[in-house]
């Protein structure tokens, strides 16, 4: 007679044991700031360091999660990020989601979308478009740069201080437009103005003649997890016009953050 040998979250039940160790151990990465080392991971999984270095060598390997260069802290990997990014795209509350961004471009008269962070770049979740002829073709899933956005700008600004200064060091700074902020000491003084100011923009660093304001969407411990931010050409709109929705989106921020269960995500 076959037992029942339904997974638990307890480490003894034998079937299902690694799948659910490997689950608190990304968990345990993804909940910091700063990445952790192997030793925090271990106390926070409450687990022997032969174990959880096994475990994060199989994650690695299968791109789940990555080391920093040249230290032995553990962030969140390309493909953990990109499947973090397709349980919001395809979540339940997609259809909440939405409805504030088409009554966000109702008053805005410009294209709105959402946005998170997915390592060197900026996913789009969600988008919707103006009715104007002149618009730009970036749908739900596309990406754009982090040093080049204003959705990017407000995730480096709040990023912690090390690993920003590791991502400005290190990452290769693409000149996009003659606006693009490709000196490294420029933009540092635009990230600490970012997050001084509470909020971000593209003055056609990314595509020229576009225009964009971004704002934060907080998570329940107050983390910039998401960002909401607006489109616009400059001929059409101005940024220094712009700005005036800078209330609006904040508070359709606000209420996007209500529609998202972080617990699942």
């Amino acid at each position: 007679m076959e037992h029942d040998q339904t997974p638990t979250a307890d480490d003894s039940t034998p079937a299902g044991s690694a799948i659910l160790r490997a689950m608190r151990v990304m968990e345990a990465i993804a909940s910091t700031e700063v990445p952790p080392q192997l030793a925090d991971i271990c106390k926070t999984v409450g687990l022997p360091k032969p174990t959880v270095f096994r475990i994060l060598a199989t994650l690695e390997a299968a791109g789940l999660v990555g080391r920093e260069p040249g230290s032995k802290r553990y962030h969140c990997g390309r493909r953990l990020s990109a499947l973090a990014g397709n349980v919001l795209l395809n979540s339940p509350t997609r259809a909440a989601r939405h409805a504030i961004l088409e009554e966000l471009v109702e008053h805005t008269g410009e294209t709105c979308n959402l946005t998170i962070p997915n390592g060197n770049a900026v996913i789009y979740l969600d988008r919707v478009e103006t009715a104007w002829p002149l618009r730009i073709a970036l749908g739900a899933g596309s990406s754009v740069p982090l040093h080049a956005s204003a959705s990017g700008k407000l995730f480096l600004a709040h990023m912690p201080k090390r690993s920003r200064e590791r991502f400005i060091r290190q990452s290769p700074l693409v000149r996009h437009t003659r606006k693009t902020l490709t000196d490294a000491g420029a933009l540092a003084a635009e990230l600490d103005r970012v997050r001084d100011q509470g909020y971000a923009t593209d003055d056609e660093e990314y595509l020229a003649g576009i225009c964009c304001l971004a704002v934060p969407v907080h998570d329940p411990d107050g983390r910039v997890i998401a960002a909401l931010a607006m489109h616009a050409p400059v001929p059409r709109l101005p940024l220094t016009d712009a700005m005036q929705f800078l209330p609006a989106m904040q508070l359709a921020a606000e209420a996007m953050a209500q529609t998202i269960d972080w617990s699942a995500t």
